[in-house]
């Protein structure tokens, strides 16, 4: 049979300063009884009485002096040295306070099963004390027959022996309780983590859902306006009510808004190999002003007595992405045309060499100021709008972050909104 080999956790329990103060107690306690046994009984020590005073003084500065080692958490002599020490002292105390009749024999059982603790060394102990016991039994002079003092001998010795198996035997159980409450605990945290890595790619599948979806949804939005103007553009052409200056211009319509979609089918390819971006990369070129605010202007459907355009400098142009300004400006175009109704619509551009200056002013109802940050974020409608997808803003302030750009909303003198977007531009490339 094999030496139990306890967990290194168990052993260094035992090693804790509230386990020890739990031995030096018990050793405390054995020195105390037999110092009670010497007192009420002391014809136990007839024929001994100093040898065996002698031994309880020894047992005594010896077990204090571990006390206080332990108290002031000096390490102890090596666990060997105090199982013999204990052997020892618990032997001669045998021998001198009654030989096969004493009752300090009880203590041997202790002290094996304090040695078992280590494995095969309980083995080795319990046969060196039982083997001791019938020599100290033997030394003490007392007079009993060699056959009872070998009978002692050997009683004692089997059942410290047995003593030390059942030490081991419940070593090992712990052991097996301890190895299964580990496992047990280990699985567990298994599982636990398990569970949180499922929960967190549950939670990436539901963004990565709503990403698409708010693609869609973008798409829809950005595709709605131009393709309704060409649908209306061309049922006029082919109805040849237009004349030709008229005719000239829807076709100019047309082809702007033409090229808008193709320009936002050439982000979506860019979508499919990128983030998920609802923007796409930028394409520079230079803008005309003025040309930016009549499709602006067309695109959104803003009739002619309606629209206002100012532009600074006259006939100037900004190095800038169209597709995107378009987007941008189209959408805050619509939304001052929607809300104010049948009045004015007005566009004001001013553009340097390195920043671009939109503002769009409309006459409608306005939004309070504790409205005026909200209505930017995603699917939120306010006012006459609600149950809309309330994507329009959203996208707008989309757009103006990839353009580095800030966007900002004030209520207007008299009534109506203003949205105001300050755009860097980069410099013009050859």
């Amino acid at each position: 049979m094999s030496a139990p080999q306890w967990p290194e956790p168990l052993i260094e329990n035992l090693r804790e300063p509230r386990e020890q103060r739990v031995v030096v107690l018990v050793r405390l306690a054995v020195v105390v009884s037999w110092a009670l046994l010497l007192i009420l009984e002391p014809q136990v020590t007839e024929t001994h009485r100093v040898a065996a005073w002698a031994v309880l003084a020894t047992a005594a500065v010896y077990s204090t002096i571990l006390a206080v080692w332990q108290r002031r958490d000096v390490r102890p002599p090596p666990s060997w040295s105090i199982t013999l020490m204990d052997s020892l002292l618990t032997l001669l105390a045998c021998g001198f306070t009654g030989g096969t009749d004493t009752l300090v024999v009880a203590v041997l059982p202790l002290i094996v099963i304090a040695a078992g603790l280590g494995g095969r060394r309980g083995y080795v102990v319990a046969t060196g004390l039982g083997l001791g016991y019938a020599l100290a039994v033997y030394l003490s002079g007392e007079p009993v027959g060699g056959w009872r003092i070998v009978l002692h001998g050997l009683w004692w010795t089997g059942y410290l022996l047995a003593t030390a198996v059942l030490v081991e035997v419940f070593s090992r159980l712990l052991e097996r309780q301890y190895a299964a409450a580990a496992k047990s605990r280990a699985e567990a945290i298994a599982e636990h983590e398990a569970l949180l890595e499922e929960r967190d790619l549950r939670a990436r599948l539901s963004e990565s859902q709503h990403a698409r979806q708010d693609g869609l949804r973008v798409i829809l939005h950005e595709f709605r306006t131009p393709v309704s103007s060409m649908t209306a553009l061309s049922k006029d052409l082919a109805s040849g009510t237009l004349t030709e200056p008229a005719s000239a211009t829807a076709l100019s319509l047309i082809n702007a808004h033409a090229e808008h979609l193709r320009d936002m089918l050439d982000n979506l390819a860019d979508l499919a190999l990128a983030d998920g971006s609802p923007v796409g990369r930028p394409r520079e070129r230079m803008v005309s002003l003025a040309e930016l605010a009549d499709v602006v202007m067309d695109a959104a459907a803003i009739p002619a007595h309606r629209r206002f355009a100012a532009i600074d400098p006259e006939g100037g142009s900004v190095w800038s992405d169209p597709q995107l300004l378009r987007r941008v400006l189209t959408n805050l175009a619509e939304n001052a045309a929607r809300h104010s109704t049948d009045g004015p619509v007005e566009l004001h551009l001013t553009g340097t060499s390195n920043r671009l200056v939109a503002e769009v002013r409309d006459r409608g109802p306005g939004l309070p100021p504790d409205q005026l940050g909200e209505v930017s974020r995603k699917y939120v409608s306010l006012g006459d709008r609600r149950g809309t997808a309330g994507l329009g803003l959203w996208i707008v302030a989309q757009l103006v972050g990839s353009l580095k750009g800030q966007l900002t909303l004030s209520a207007r003198e008299s009534g109506g909104l203003v949205a105001r977007l300050e755009i860097p531009l980069p410099p013009p490339r050859e």
